[in-house]
């Protein structure tokens, strides 16, 4: 059964991932992308990676397309079609994926994978311990940086979605 589920999903993503590609909506691309990640966060619940199934939704899925689709939306350019690329970046874009593909498929069919059991469980109170230590190996400090990056880069959302600059006033006024 689980054979099953994994080919339905890895078929959901590749048809979702092609459609994000190459759809020239810039709204419609998201939510094909958005679909994706679902797919993946699907593929993580099958091999029963529960936490990271539930990052890759509330972060992924959740978080990034959800910023994504209010800066489409923010800047006006909810109906924005992309451009086509010319035909010879077409190609040569095909002839790349195929070579990395025929790459790919060498590699996994020539290479022989041995199954490792994993017998250390993490449990999920483990990895928030980790996440907010001060010990070593701990992670709060790359926490806070992060979290006043994305304040920063809020403002900044902030500030161009407004439109005006601060210098339009300070020039009438001369």
């Amino acid at each position: 059964m689980e054979k099953y589920i994994f080919y339905i999903l890895a078929f959901i993503i590749i048809v979702f991932a092609i459609a994000s590609v190459t759809s020239r909506k810039m709204l419609r691309s998201v939510i094909y992308l958005l679909f994706v990640l679902s797919g993946i966060a699907g593929l993580y619940f099958l091999i029963d990676y529960n936490f990271l199934a539930a990052i890759q939704l509330t972060v992924y899925a959740g978080g990034i397309i959800v910023l994504i689709i209010f800066s489409v939306i923010l800047v006006h350019h909810i109906e924005m079609e992309l451009e086509i690329a010319k035909t010879s970046k077409q190609l040569f874009v095909g002839l790349s994926c195929l070579l990395g593909l025929g790459l790919f498929l060498t590699t996994i069919y020539t290479h022989e994978f041995n199954v490792v059991e994993n017998y250390n469980t993490i449990t999920t109170s483990d990895i928030g311990l980790k996440l907010l230590s001060y010990e070593a190996g701990g992670f709060i400090l790359p926490f806070e940086v992060i979290s006043i990056l994305l304040l920063a880069a809020m403002i900044g959302a902030i500030i161009i979605a407004k439109g005006k600059k601060l210098s339009d006033k300070n020039d009438d006024t001369i």
